[in-house]
């Protein structure tokens, strides 16, 4: 039996649907809503997992939501407004937060449920960006997606604990299985990639798109100082979009070719078929500089019989158990990151394997998406039931 009520309408509102955690949680949550009986309306720019959703069952309302010009973000509310009315929406919850502005005042003038979850431990060095950041707390209620989070929501912004829920993302367990991820995939991917499969260096990947904080030129300082002492054992397979950012891509291609890394480290852009790229890998990477609220990256790769080294701090050190599904290592410390690639090649493919399955089966418990969806609906039905 659902746990929402009949006829129940849930309107995500979010930037854009291009890639990263967030979007894909909002594409989870909008099939589990489906799946529930009730309608999923996205309101977002676009992007490409547009038709992830729709096949999903959910529908997009497009509109210029990554805005953060006043005047479009009120013309934005005007839009959400009438959408709001015109499908008898049941909850509104916000994604991020130059849209949360557009879809509160849109809840506001029609009286409709209102939640928001952090997705990220924002930055506020001044009084105007903590004014920015609130206005995500200022609903029925405020999702955290880590525990690390949540508390930093409570202290930030002076928050009732009550009102804030920590519910860790989830992973499609349907997509990311070892075992339905076929050899024929797999080698499809490495031929693409130009991964040999007699490559005998330890293949590390990072995942994450390109932008300094993920610690993409950071791997690349770890694997240029091992080289420098006559270590040359590891394949650095970089993956993810630069987005935009074309000097910072510009910067990761100078370093690499500086440090004559060019055979040992590959920018392979977005990768549509993650399950099978962390099958060609040996090891994951997960070296943010600066916390991650949860870190999608570190727990993939684990599900996926993976182990993991992380930087420690923020929710890596929920996601990740020291020396038993990986390592946690200081953030932005070149020469601990060599050491802890040095480590994790020693100990051997035997060490590293019994380590990625204790992650899969921690893994597997914590953060399906069955669990974070359930979770999300129960949230939903909580605060319809306050409002009533």
């Amino acid at each position: 039996m659902s746990i929402l009520p009949p006829n129940f309408t849930l309107l995500q509102v979010t930037p854009e649907l291009e890639t990263g955690g967030a979007e894909q949680t909002t594409i989870d949550v909008a099939h589990a809503v489906v799946n529930a009986g009730g309608t999923a309306l996205v309101a977002a720019r676009g992007g490409r997992m547009v038709a992830r959703l729709e096949a999903d069952g959910g529908r997009l309302a497009q509109m210029p939501l990554q805005s953060k010009n006043p005047l479009t973000m009120l013309g934005n509310a005007a839009r959400l407004i009438d959408l709001i009315r015109r499908e008898k929406v049941s909850l509104v919850h916000a994604r991020s937060r130059a849209p949360a502005f557009s879809a509160l005042w849109a809840a506001h003038a029609t009286k409709t449920p209102f939640i928001a979850t952090y997705h990220g431990v924002y930055n506020a060095r001044s009084a105007l960006k903590r004014w920015y950041n609130a206005v995500m707390t200022k609903g029925d209620l405020v999702i955290a997606n880590s525990e690390f989070t949540r508390q930093h929501v409570i202290s930030e912004h002076h928050m009732p604990p009550e009102k804030v829920v920590a519910i860790p993302r989830g992973v499609d367990l349907t997509r990311f299985e070892p075992g339905l991820v076929s050899g024929a995939r797999v080698d499809r991917l490495r031929a693409s990639w130009g991964v040999s499969t007699g490559e005998r260096r330890l293949k590390i990947l990072l995942a994450g798109r390109l932008t300094r904080w993920k610690g993409q030129r950071l791997m690349i300082d770890a694997l240029a100082k091992l080289k420098t002492l006559g270590d040359e054992n590891y394949l650095l397979l970089l993956v993810g979009d630069d987005q935009g950012r074309d000097a910072y891509r510009a910067e990761l291609e100078a370093a690499i070719a500086a440090a004559g890394l060019q055979d040992a480290v590959k920018l392979l852009g977005h990768c549509e078929d993650m399950p099978a790229a962390y099958l060609i890998a040996d090891l994951a990477l997960a070296p943010s500089l600066t916390p991650e609220a949860f870190g999608r990256t570190a727990v993939e790769p684990q599900i996926m019989g993976r182990a993991v080294i992380a930087a420690d701090h923020g929710a890596a050190r929920e996601t990740v158990v020291r020396d038993q599904t990986g390592w946690l290592v200081a953030p932005g410390d070149v020469d601990a990151w060599a050491e802890a690639l040095e480590v994790a090649c020693k100990v051997g493919p035997g060490r590293r394997a019994t380590m990625g399955a204790a992650g899969r089966l921690r893994a597997i418990k914590l953060y399906s998406v069955d669990a974070m969806c359930e979770a999300t609906l129960k949230v939903y039905a909580r605060v319809l039931e306050m409002r009533a």
